[in-house]
């Protein structure tokens, strides 16, 4: 009997003794927990989660988040102190209407000016910002903290201006509208323009942009834009060509390499085409009849590689107050000496002579695959089209009677 109450408790002993061991296990990591959470604050949005009926212990589960969130963003206190770069300039930075912090999250890291989308939403997501933040514009640079960064995003420039820059408008019409409107020196608008690419990348990094340029016409993109006040011509050439950057894709400009065209020459394509062609379907037709003209397939028709589009006569003798011509005939363009008269000079013209839109700049990369030479306006925007100079002077006949 006695040999089997001592066999007893030797079995209870070796069950009790890994409990044990667990119990104590338990209590050192509990104490080193609350020693971690004693030096982590407040949680900036729980009092706004806790009902006046809260028990002492708090162990709802997004309160539970909220100081796990709090340790991670303590162990990353170097990381958000980090910028993401040395680059000090303010570069321009748009929140939309009812974009989420995961966007503005990704986007800022796309971007460049910050090092981890995910640690930046964690930051925003403990201290409220992301409910705070505002829509607009805002500048920020890399060279700035992510602390820094997410305190400028709740603070709009809720004072701007609104612009629009319809298609197919040259630069000179663009400088008048922003001198008439008061928005700025259309006259240093205009300068920056005419500066080209050199000027253009001072102002951001745009590798698409052909080197060389001497105009910026035809890469301003057509579009409404949120301008701050007061607003400067880099503000809104910027905005234009970022645009430009974000639109005119590798996917819209395929067409044109496969067949050997660079972007300069669909852009000057395009903004001819803009001009000449009101009606967005008849535009890949517009263009198609340029690209024969000026590869010479049309040479025994037109007695050259010559464009004679008529919109590049109308801009190269434009003036303040008639920015596009109205010649009183068609043998009135013989008389315009430019590089830009394409009746008198084969090829296209130099530079673009306005601002495409993406219409246009689709139809100039992709046109339609004819044989057609010539078109002859029928009085309702639309165009007729015509193979053979014959049948191009009866559409004349038949429609400009």
């Amino acid at each position: 009997m006695f040999q089997r109450l001592v066999y007893l408790a030797l079995r209870l002993m070796l069950f009790l003794a890994p409990v044990l061991a667990l119990a104590v296990l338990g209590f050192i990591l509990t104490s080193f927990v609350s020693a971690q959470l004693e030096d982590v604050p407040e949680p900036p949005r729980v009092a706004l989660l806790r009902p006046a009926s809260e028990q002492p212990l708090d162990l709802r589960p997004e309160t539970l988040e909220l100081r796990a969130l709090g340790v991670y963003l303590r162990l990353q206190e170097q990381a958000l102190a980090q910028p993401a770069s040395a680059d000090g300039a303010l570069q321009p930075f748009t929140i939309a209407s009812g974009e989420t912090a995961l966007t503005v999250s990704s986007r800022l890291e796309e971007a460049g000016f910050i090092s981890d989308a995910n640690l930046f939403r964690v930051y925003m997501r403990y201290n409220g910002i992301d409910q705070r933040l505002a829509a607009g514009d805002f500048e920020i640079s890399r060279s700035m903290s992510m602390k820094e960064i997410a305190d400028v995003l709740q603070r709009a420039r809720y004072e701007e201006i609104v612009f629009t820059v319809p298609e197919g408008l040259r630069a000179e019409e663009v400088a008048d509208m922003l001198d008439v409107r008061n928005i700025m020196d259309g006259a240093a608008f205009l300068a920056l323009v005419r500066s080209g690419s050199q000027a253009a990348q001072a102002l951001g990094d745009y590798p698409w942009l052909p080197a060389g340029l001497t105009s910026l016409e035809g890469y301003l993109f057509p579009d409404t834009y949120r301008l701050p006040v007061p607003a400067t011509p880099n503000d809104l050439v910027r905005r234009m060509l970022d645009n430009f950057g974000q639109r005119v894709t590798g996917e819209v400009l395929a067409p044109a390499q496969q067949a050997g065209r660079g972007l300069e020459q669909i852009i000057i394509m395009a903004s001819i085409v803009e001009r000449e062609a009101p009606l967005a379907d008849e535009r890949p037709l517009v263009a198609s009849v340029y690209w024969n003209r000026v590869s010479g397939a049309c040479s025994d028709q037109t007695g050259g590689a010559y464009l004679q589009a008529d919109p590049t006569v109308q801009y190269a003798a434009g003036r303040p107050g008639e920015w596009w011509w109205k010649p009183p005939s068609v043998e009135a363009y013989a008389t315009v000496q430019s590089p830009f008269n394409t009746y008198l000079r084969p090829g296209l013209p130099p530079t673009a002579i306005a601002s495409p839109g993406l219409s246009a700049i689709e139809a100039a990369a992709q046109p339609a695959q004819t044989q057609y030479c010539f078109f002859v306006a029928t009085g309702d925007k639309a165009h007729v089209f015509a193979t053979t100079l014959a049948e191009h002077e009866a559409n004349v006949a038949q429609y400009q009677r």
